[in-house]
């Protein structure tokens, strides 16, 4: 048998169990008598996953869920060999289920063409969907099912006691999940839920790349100050809701000011 090694009473993180990065952090939530992963990443770690969680002395057949928490491939990959492996049920957000069903490479990242990325993405059928407000139970546990959109539309957190796994919201550097059109980000809603996140209580932020750390309001104001900024930047493209620079210049043009350079 092997040892678990829980980041907190229930909670065991499968990077920390294999002692290396295997890829997205993936959840495992205890319950005693049930248990269930939050997100299970590439297709090619999903044999090693299973398999520590077996030889943690966990019963297979009792998992109860696999959970998406965005259709990104580099969190759902493996989804389906997952399922055949545990026997078990895919949950995502409703507005995840479109690209995870019709395997849309586009909107997951499978296939950025510029950057050679192009990540094989089998359909995956969701058999249960978790809205904003729902709670899982898993055993002796309840998670309540948090839908704070921005990197996607379709992104889930889970708020645990004074835990919150939060996703690609926030990570412990401030950086933010990815914002890109045509994956759908929306700069404004990914405001809204860090600045619901700074009003939690939750005291610990297990995120979906990278450590798991204490709860620091200075980390969310900081993401925060910045994508306020990202609105008004053509930096950020379509992301963006305006570029007054051009607003500016249009003014100018329609009064008939010539362009004033100054002396040199």
């Amino acid at each position: 048998m092997l040892a678990r090694k829980y980041l907190f009473p229930n909670v065991i993180e499968m990077n920390y169990q294999a002692g290396r990065r295997l890829g997205v952090n993936v959840y495992l939530i205890d319950g005693g008598s049930e248990f269930l992963l939050i997100d299970i990443g590439f297709l090619d770690t999903v044999e090693e996953i299973v398999e520590l969680i077996r030889r943690m002395d966990f019963n297979l057949s009792t998992c109860k869920m696999l959970i998406a928490t965005h259709a990104d491939a580099d969190h759902i990959q493996g989804l389906n060999r997952a399922r055949e492996l545990l026997k078990t049920k895919v949950a995502a957000h409703p507005l995840s289920v479109e690209p995870l069903e019709t395997g849309d490479q586009i909107t997951t990242y499978a296939l950025i063409k510029a950057q050679g990325i192009e990540i094989p993405l089998p359909p995956t059928k969701i058999d249960l969907h978790l809205n904003e407000g729902d709670t899982i139970k898993v055993g002796k546990l309840s998670l309540k099912v948090w839908h704070p959109p921005g990197h996607t539309p379709g992104q889930l957190s889970f708020k645990m006691g004074d835990l919150l796994f939060c996703g690609d919201n926030i990570y412990k550097d401030s950086c933010v999940g990815v914002i890109d059109a045509h994956h759908g980000s929306s700069i404004p809603d990914f405001l809204k839920s860090l600045q619901r996140i700074i009003r939690d209580d939750s005291a610990f932020l297990l995120p979906s790349h990278g450590p798991v750390f204490r709860r620091d309001n200075r980390i969310l104001q900081k993401a925060i100050d910045r994508l306020t900024q990202y609105q008004h930047m053509a930096d950020f493209g379509t992301c963006a809701i305006d570029w007054p620079l051009l607003d500016e210049w249009e003014a100018e043009v329609s009064a008939g000011r010539m362009p004033d350079f100054g002396k040199k």
